[in-house]
């Protein structure tokens, strides 16, 4: 059975807007693109049928596109639809830097974590060794300067009156003149 092309109107009046989704294989797609060109005008009234020799409520037209829609319905059923041809998977090796990088990222984060917890455990201590560490710097530059004045003063006095006196006198004549000198002791 062939079909010849309904317009847009006629396959709108005969069908109730519910299977229309139906319609949309081959068969219909020429029947649609038919209907979109222009409709001829309709013939002056009783001059002959309203379609392009179809009736639109001849029921033997209707029997015959619900027919014609069943049929592809069962020729669709029947045959499978080709499947899709698998995609071979594309597995791709992880660099050797990627898997020691996301190695060494735990133990570097448990590591800080460790390290922060100690700290905190220990941060009391830690104030209290600061405090004795500076007192000591303290204590040894203070020691360090006092001893440094003491040694100082005593050895001026021991060596106060043993020091010589020495006193040199020295005289040239023009530049790259020979130097004469003497060296006094008292």
């Amino acid at each position: 059975m062939t079909l010849t092309p309904w317009t847009y109107t006629e396959i709108s009046d005969l069908l109730d807007h519910t299977d229309i989704s139906h319609l949309l294989d081959a068969d219909t797609t020429r029947l649609l693109s038919a209907s979109n060109q222009p409709t001829p005008k309709a013939p002056p009234a009783g001059t002959g049928p309203v379609g392009p020799g179809r009736p639109a409520d001849d029921a033997a037209n209707m029997a015959a596109l619900w027919q014609h829609i069943r049929d592809r319905e069962q020729e669709r059923a029947a045959t499978p639809a080709a499947p899709l041809p698998a995609a071979a998977p594309t597995v791709q090796p992880i660099p050797a830097w990627a898997k020691t990088t996301a190695l060494l990222a735990p133990t570097v984060g448990g590591g800080i974590a460790v390290a922060a917890v100690g700290l905190s455990a220990a941060a009391p201590g830690l104030i209290a060794v600061s405090h004795v560490l500076w007192s000591a710097v303290a204590a040894i530059a203070v020691g360090g300067t006092a001893a440094a004045v003491v040694i100082g003063r005593v050895r001026a006095r021991i060596t106060a009156a043993q020091r010589p006196h020495i006193t040199q006198n020295i005289t040239a004549t023009g530049w790259f003149g020979r130097a004469n000198g003497t060296i006094n002791h008292r």
